[in-house]
């Protein structure tokens, strides 16, 4: 029902697309996502609303901004084509969504890439982002990247059994991933017995023990009320995953070349609302701050974490050449390269 509902809005939106009309607006830019229509929730709002309000002042206009949050017109994924048949004019998009549009996304589950927020922010604004942008625009017919917003962070893992702190403490532990063949070769080769679930089952299955634990940023770790059912939180900051901000081609072709400036700079200041939204979440009640309050939390050392990219790394890389060949795996050495870039710069230097 919901399917049949989210086509019938989408020819709805199809046929009212970038209708000009005296004394209106003279471009309308459908905006989905699929987060709380709250800027102050979660950075994927965050992300929408700045992008929208600069849009709109700043165009005097020409250009407005309309928001459908909560997967109103449809699911994440089914937006990603709706940009890419002009019924919507753009989506902020899971790499989850995008994966089936655009297998070589999955480049970024490179386990233990990054050793801190900032090195990521050097890597997807620098010449891996570049890349990876326009690697996308080229296999994807009919969009354009605009950015890499933040999702809310590092993955951490919880678990009710016992806590993780070293390598060996995985050996044995039933924990759930994103049906991503990725993510359960990476939690496989840590020792861990990988268990693929859905999203809307993962509450019951953590509070009937039928998994040990899980793994998600820490925003999503607090919003899905985990410490009721999960007692260690180690921040192993083992994944991090951004947005993709993606636009109708046809839709930018039809900008004049000042609007498009605009609409640049305003995904630029986007991606800043999220990842400023994503840190202080991650510093407040609803993120480590509060976890603290619920459960045993726990960092790596330096010393632990190489021994878990160690024992992770070489079986990813292997999965990437296995299912998504050269190109791929070219993608990936340039990820790799950029990212140790960024992990061994100075801020300000």
């Amino acid at each position: 029902m919901k399917k049949v509902l989210a086509q019938s809005f989408a020819a709805i939106l199809a046929a009212s697309a970038m209708t000009v009309t005296a004394g209106a607006q003279e471009h309308v830019l459908k905006l989905a996502h699929d987060n709380n229509p709250d800027p102050f929730d979660n950075p994927g709002h965050a992300c929408a609303a700045v992008f929208a309000n600069i849009v709109n002042s700043d165009t005097n206009g020409e250009v407005e901004v309309e928001i459908y949050p909560n997967d109103q017109i449809g699911t994440n994924a089914e937006s990603v084509q709706m940009v890419r048949d002009g019924v919507i004019q753009a989506t902020i998009s899971s790499t989850g969504s995008l994966a089936s549009y655009y297998p070589k996304i999955d480049v970024l589950n490179l386990p233990f890439a990054f050793s801190d927020n900032a090195a990521t922010y050097k890597a997807f604004d620098g010449k891996f982002g570049k890349a990876l942008k326009a690697d996308i625009e080229k296999e994807l017919d009919g969009v354009k990247v605009l950015a890499f917003p933040d999702t809310g962070g590092f993955f951490a893992v919880t678990t009710s059994t016992k806590p993780i702190n070293t390598l060996e403490d995985f050996e044995g532990v039933r924990l759930r991933t994103m049906t991503l063949s990725s993510h359960q070769v990476i939690m496989n080769a840590l020792g861990a017995e990988a268990y693929p679930l859905a999203w809307g089952e993962v509450y019951s299955a953590l509070q009937t023990g039928v998994i040990d634990g899980q793994m998600n940023p820490v925003p999503i770790i607090s919003f899905s009320n985990f410490s009721e059912v999960q007692k260690h939180l180690a921040l192993t900051n083992h994944l991090f995953s951004p947005y993709i901000f993606l636009l109708s081609e046809s839709f930018w072709d039809g900008l004049t070349e000042d609007q498009q400036n605009v609409v640049r700079y305003a995904a630029q200041s986007c991606v800043a609302a999220s990842r400023g939204l994503a840190r202080i979440i991650e510093a407040s009640d609803r993120g480590v701050a509060g976890l603290r309050e619920k459960m045993e939390v726990t960092a790596l050392t330096p010393e632990q974490r190489t021994a878990m990219r160690e024992a992770t790394q070489p079986a990813f890389e292997k999965h990437i050449q296995t299912e998504y060949g050269e190109d791929a795996v070219a993608l990936l050495e340039l990820f790799k390269e950029e990212a140790a870039k960024a992990n061994q710069s100075d801020y300000l230097k």
